[in-house]
């Protein structure tokens, strides 16, 4: 499940239009034309040298422990002065407003930290962490878009790549301050018709995967700390396609992939029903793009997830799950292969599903697959594809053998 050209997407925030205007360079004396026989431009010297100057003495400051204090000193001052504004002047924005704009400032100040992940030990232990994840619930969303941008900047697996230790440190600091629930809380007041706010989704559910990463046990605390389970069924239902469905169809995989406990407690919330619902969208057509086509294949990698506990089968089972999956594989879309596997992991030890699919005339379109009549794509002509489907084709038959109790629904295999 590769993201990485949907992560390329990064919006960025609108400039102040009243920025100054390149400089131009002046005209030269007036007699200079008489003086070049070449006829060329002329250059103003002196500017040249007005620029070089400036250029000296604008050096770069290194990253180091005393840069980060003065950073995290300045983003605090700024912190302060903007919370002592609001409560002076509550109903009067524009008397708060100027330190709206300097707290953005300092946030943005702060992305350079991620040059150097090396300090985030330093960064936890001068206490600025509480600050900034306070600003999620910022009255002022473009406050909270900030963080959550700072956030996945400081998080991103390039810039923890190799930094094992320092990013333990961070993770554990952000999670113990509660960045899980602010988070998704801030999810829920996003609105994804403004495309700032849009990308503000987006780059919430790539921190949470940063997080993920570092400490895999975030899996199932977001799940039992947050209401973001709830949150991705909400998108994922959601008929018209994008990247944001797309990412939290990765998400709730991921969150479901390894733990028993996300996967039963998503089963209590109709979260199998939705699943299918979900991917019922393309039981008769095929994505459109590829991004399309891998978020189907998420969704799918869910349902399969959702198939391991024992009470999810008998939910795939009464809400018509075998038959769904079987209408998909008589359909010959791209989804087919899919189906099959989806139906390999409800039937595995599960013989309700095992008669429901003989009660419903799933044989035929089983043994159709088992003797090679696979509908052929641009997908499934690749050899390990073909390897693949055919090993699900068997463990499929496999579990059929295995899991009918009845001698007539044996029999009917056995034709």
């Amino acid at each position: 499940m590769d993201v990485a050209t949907a992560r390329s997407h990064n919006p960025k925030r609108k400039r102040d239009s009243s920025s100054p205007p390149p400089f131009s360079i002046p005209n030269g004396n007036p007699n200079a034309d008489d003086a070049n026989n070449n006829g060329s431009d002329n250059f103003d010297l002196s500017l040249l040298e007005a620029v070089e100057k400036s250029q000296r003495e604008s050096t770069i400051e290194v990253l180091d422990v005393r840069t980060l204090k003065k950073l995290v000193l300045s983003f605090e001052r700024r912190y302060k002065e903007n919370i002592e504004a609001r409560l002076k002047y509550p109903d009067q924005p524009d008397r708060f407003a100027d330190s709206e704009i300097e707290l953005h400032q300092e946030l943005q100040k702060l992305k350079i930290l991620a040059g150097g992940p090396e300090l985030y030990p330093d960064l936890v232990n001068l206490n600025t962490i509480p600050s900034i994840l306070g600003l999620l619930s910022h009255d002022n969303t473009d406050i909270a878009i900030d963080v959550v941008q700072l956030l996945q900047d400081l998080t991103d697996e390039d810039v923890l790549e190799d930094n094992d230790e320092p990013a333990r440190v961070l993770v554990d600091a952000l999670v113990e301050n509660n960045v899980l629930e602010l988070l998704v809380q801030n999810l829920h007041r996003l609105s994804e018709s403004d495309p700032d706010e849009m990308a503000a989704v987006y780059n919430t559910l790539a921190t949470i995967e940063n997080l993920i990463e570092v400490k895999p046990a975030v899996a199932e605390l977001v799940c039992e700390r947050t209401k973001i389970l709830r949150w991705l069924l909400g998108k994922i239902k959601v008929r018209e396609f994008d990247s944001n469905k797309q990412y939290a169809s990765e998400i709730l995989a991921i969150l479901l992939q390894n733990s028993t406990a996300n996967q039963k407690r998503l089963g209590q919330m109709n979260g199998v029903d939705v699943v299918l619902q979900a991917v019922a969208m393309y039981k008769s057509k095929d994505p459109k793009t590829s991004d399309e086509e891998e978020m189907v294949e998420n969704l799918f990698d869910c349902l399969c997830c959702l198939l391991m506990p024992l009470e999810n089968k008998e939910k795939f089972v009464k809400a018509e799950g075998v038959e769904l999956m079987i209408i998909i594989m008589k359909q010959k879309k791209s989804a087919y292969g899919s189906a099959i596997r989806a139906l390999d992991f409800a039937m595995t030890k599960y013989p309700p599903a095992c008669e429901r699919f003989v009660d419903v005339l799933g044989l035929k379109t089983a043994f159709a697959a088992f003797m090679g009549k696979i509908p052929m794509s641009k997908k499934n002509k690749k050899e390990r594809y073909q390897e693949e489907l055919e090993e699900r084709i068997i463990s499929l038959i496999a579990s059929l053998f295995g899991g009918i109790l009845r001698g007539s629904k044996k029999g009917k295999i056995a034709e």
